[in-house]
């Protein structure tokens, strides 16, 4: 057993050696992902006292024969603290880069979720700190970093916080009012505002599938609920539903309250702005390390958004950014060497855990080592590699425009055609086009592997010849383009509606031969993309009608990307109106809430996007040259 500490104590990090030590110790060997922890932690099982009585279902584990005092690793999660055989949480396999560094973890069941006590609230609104007697989710860690450093033995009074996705958004709650002890997070893949960009709406356009079954998974019990379609491809079952209406009257039955949140605000109101971060952040109080996935599927808008908040009033230099070639919470699992059929010629995951998250947290919990970066460390797609930056957006980049030319060409030369020179389609509400190719199974399939990690990096060529979706390209680049910053679509558009969705694509052409992977040739991945509701194109609190047939100015941000569009490749925009079921069917004919559309509201709609002199139609990005690499 003294070997066995001495091993972790080295540092090595070697899971070969780690099954032959365990297989000597245990007289059986194991997984390499699935160590024996009950060889290297005690447990401790408590539930902790909350300021209003509520307790916590918390596991502890604590290093045996801890030499020093330790600091305190907090993950505070609502899907469950997973143990495994042997009692011992699998969480501890995410933080396989740490463990030999030595730290307390504690794994915690929010409030009303699994084994804690009390009602789970989806996104708890943020208290009034003016009432002493109010709770939420970071009073409950408060609360729970206070007892952690007034009864654990052997830690050294500081703690730090970090989570991913709803654990972002809690590791967020914590820093508002943090405890004296809590001396460090790590805020990754947290939704910033579920109106304008992350898991419910994005620009006002409800995101339908993912809406529905997260409600349904999260409000059905206290733990995770899977609901049973009775059709594999949900591209159909949605479809077969009809108007949002129907959900409730024939499957959710006024039973889910996030739900019911959906009908009854379908405007930017107050109940999305209170729990919306540019009306909670105001500057860093403790140092938080934000991680974004450049194609997470859920809160790729959340991390960025929170870095850029606090990125305004940051004296004391606390906010730092690293982004990687990842999905939702890629960065924490795996190599990260690839995703999907798209490689990255490194383990870029495996290096974000040992040369970036440990050594951060090494360095203000354990007073060990030196910062892992300067400001903003983020993987550059196209070139495969990490590239430092002072600021995100890079403060040098220079905007130039692409501008939407005839017979589908795309070009920096701005349009010289007549002002009602437009390219249209149909848009046809009865036949949507798919976000993702079909079959498309459900989001979080329980006895399959499913497509929804890696939707965002499928080949768009599923929708080539489409007759709904508009498409333009540049021909081949003579040398390498890099977008360094923003991207934004800038649409001259109308419609024979009144109301319409308008998403838009940005995408690498991969060269029609690539001896490099031969899989790729022609291969077109998407580098940014958004939706915006047409409704909301003056006010997201006040929506209104669009005036059939009229030229309509539509900015849509596609938000930032770090990306080098390589010689021989074509850069390519796509326009569209649907893309289903992630977003529900705008009906097209405005009507004042659309959870509340009956059938007969839905038409087909002619839309034009225009590219003239007068109406020049395009995207906006931020080039600059290659940089130095890390």
């Amino acid at each position: 057993m003294r070997f066995a500490r001495l091993f972790w104590k080295s540092r090595v990090y070697l899971w070969a050696v780690v099954i032959v030590l365990l297989f000597l110790l245990t007289g059986r060997a194991q997984a390499p992902n699935s160590p024996d922890y009950s060889l290297l932690f005690d447990k401790t099982d408590v539930m902790i006292p909350t300021r209003d009585g509520t307790k916590l279902h918390t596991e502890i584990y604590t290093p045996k024969n801890p030499t020093e005092p330790l600091p305190i690793l907090i993950e505070r999660t609502p899907y469950g603290i997973a143990d495994d055989d042997k009692g011992y949480s699998r969480k501890l396999a995410r933080y396989a880069e740490m463990i030999p560094d030595d730290y307390i973890f504690v794994f915690q069941d929010i409030r009303g979720r699994y084994s804690s006590e009390g009602t789970f609230v989806m996104q708890r609104p943020v208290r009034d700190p003016k009432d002493p007697k109010t709770i939420d989710e970071g009073t409950d860690t408060y609360d729970t970093i206070d007892w952690l450093v007034k009864n654990v033995p052997h830690n050294n009074g500081r703690a730090g916080l970090v989570g991913i996705s709803y654990g972002g958004w809690l590791t967020v709650m914590g820093m508002l009012e943090p405890h004296p002890a809590l001396k460090a997070v790590s805020e990754q893949a947290s939704p910033a505002d579920m109106f304008l960009g992350d898991d419910f709406h994005h620009n006002g356009a409800f995101r339908l599938s993912y809406g529905f079954e997260y409600s349904t998974m999260m409000e059905t019990g206290k733990t995770n609920f899977v609901f049973k379609f009775d059709q594999f491809d949900t591209y159909e079952w949605y479809l077969r539903l009809g108007a949002l209406s129907n959900a409730d009257k024939n499957y959710v039955h006024g039973t889910l309250p996030t739900w019911k949140d959906f009908v009854t605000h379908p405007n930017y109101d107050s109940f999305w702005k209170k729990e919306a971060m540019p009306y909670l952040l105001t500057r860093p109080t403790v140092p938080n390390l934000n991680v974004a996935g450049w194609w997470d599927q859920e809160d790729a808008y959340g991390p960025m958004k929170i870095y850029e908040l606090l990125e305004k009033n940051d004296p004391d230099h606390l906010n730092y950014l690293v982004a990687g070639p990842w999905n939702h919470g890629g960065w924490a699992r795996s190599t990260g060497k690839s995703l999907g059929a798209i490689p990255f010629g490194s383990d870029t995951s495996l290096y974000f855990r040992q040369k970036i998250e440990a050594p951060w947290f090494a360095y203000w919990l354990k007073n060990k080592g030196s910062l892992p970066l300067k400001e903003a460390l983020l993987f550059q797609t196209g070139s495969n590699r990490w590239v430092q930056f002072d600021s995100w957006p890079p403060r040098d980049s220079k905007t130039r425009e692409l501008y939407f030319q005839e017979d589908g060409k795309l070009s920096f030369d701005p349009p010289q055609a007549a002002p009602e020179t437009f390219d249209a389609y149909v848009s046809d509400p009865a036949h949507p086009v798919p976000y993702r190719h079909r079959p498309i199974d459900m989001t979080y399939p329980d006895d399959h592997p499913g497509g929804w990690p890696t939707w965002l990096v499928e080949d768009q060529r599923f929708v080539d010849n489409r007759p709904d979706v508009l498409t333009w390209q540049t021909g081949e680049l003579t040398e390498d383009m890099t977008l360094s910053g923003s991207v934004t679509a800038k649409l001259f558009a109308s419609t024979t509606g009144s109301d319409s969705d308008w998403i838009v694509k940005l995408i690498d052409v991969y060269p029609e031969k690539y001896p490099d992977d031969w899989k790729l040739s022609g291969y077109e991945l998407m580098i940014a993309d958004e939706v915006f509701r047409g409704r909301f194109r003056k006010s997201f609190e006040k929506p209104e009608p669009i005036t059939p047939g009229a030229i309509t100015p539509f900015n849509i941000d596609l938000h930032t990307a770090n990306h080098v569009f390589k010689k021989g490749h074509r850069v390519m925009v796509q326009v569209q109106s649907t893309w289903f079921p992630i977003i529900d069917r705008n009906p097209q004919k405005f009507v004042p809430n659309i959870f509340e559309a009956k059938e007969s509201d839905f038409e087909k709609a002619t839309q034009r996007i225009y590219r003239s002199r007068e109406y020049p139609s395009g995207v906006v990005l931020s080039l600059a040259p290659p940089a130095a690499g890390n």
